[in-house]
């Protein structure tokens, strides 16, 4: 198998402000979000990172995606390396977070096309790579209408749709199908399996285990910055569901470490 993506030994510590203390009811002035993880995804998988909020899901997606440098360790991207070569990583990765926000006075079309120029996608790729998203998604009766007078769906989707305007191998997707109704849901739930047909590489960060039983064929399991388990879907499960088998680790590591069960 190619390895896409290499993780290696990542950390990520975070001041906290006296207001964020004072919010979550500690003394504590520092928080460790990602503590020490690795992990490798390869090409053509769908790789599920799981775990509760707060569990570092997503700072180690924005470190990965070179929004934010670790304190320690390094990943690298097929080949290019995070800390040193962020540029070029970010060439070649697509990123979907709940954080993006659209500005509510563009359309559609000019943010596909601003986004399609920002990659250098050449104008008549680009007119193409519009015609056949637009339509996947439903978006071409919303082509001319402000971000501000969608519906929070058809946002999510514009999102996806502009994260991957240049068709990059592999992509990020961060909570990809949070706050969408079922139907939408299902439409991006049926993209990624596209995608994953045709041979792209997907790190998928998601609490919905049903939409990671669905798609996922490795998951790694992150609780308070740690990576407690990292395999194939089918060894994580055991022959379980992955919803009890994710319960049991929670359970086992709250109990080691003087944690709440649930």
């Amino acid at each position: 198998m190619e390895e896409i993506l290499r993780v290696e030994n990542l950390r990520k510590t975070f001041q906290l402000s006296q207001k964020q203390q004072k919010l979550e009811h500690t003394r504590e002035k520092k928080r460790v979000a990602v503590d020490g993880i690795s992990f490798s995804a390869y090409r053509g998988e769908v790789f599920g990172l799981l775990g509760p909020n707060g569990a570092g899901k997503t700072t180690t997606l924005r470190i990965l995606a070179s929004l934010i440098r670790p304190d320690e360790g390094d990943a690298w991207v097929q080949g290019c390396s995070v800390c040193h070569e962020p540029g070029k990583v970010r060439e070649k990765i697509g990123f979907l977070t709940s954080e993006l926000k659209l500005e509510d006075f563009f359309t559609p079309n000019y943010l596909f096309d601003f986004f399609s120029q920002l990659h250098s996608v050449e104008p008549q790729v680009r007119e193409q790579r519009k015609k056949e998203l637009f339509h996947t998604f439903g978006i071409e009766n919303f082509a001319e209408v402000k971000v501000a007078n969608l519906s929070t769906g058809m946002k999510q989707k514009v999102s996806l749709v502009i994260s991957i305007v240049h068709d990059p191998d592999f992509i990020i997707f961060d909570e990809p199908t949070n706050g969408l109704d079922v139907l939408t849901a299902k439409v991006v739930t049926d993209f990624l399996l596209d995608l994953k047909r045709r041979g792209k590489s997907i790190l998928l960060s998601t609490h919905i285990f049903s939409l990671a039983e669905s798609i996922c064929d490795r998951v790694g399991i992150i609780i308070n910055g740690k990576m407690i388990l990292c395999d194939t879907l089918q060894q994580v499960t055991n022959g379980d569901t992955l919803e009890n088998r994710f319960f049991q680790l929670y359970n086992a590591y709250a109990q080691e470490t003087g944690g709440e069960q649930v």
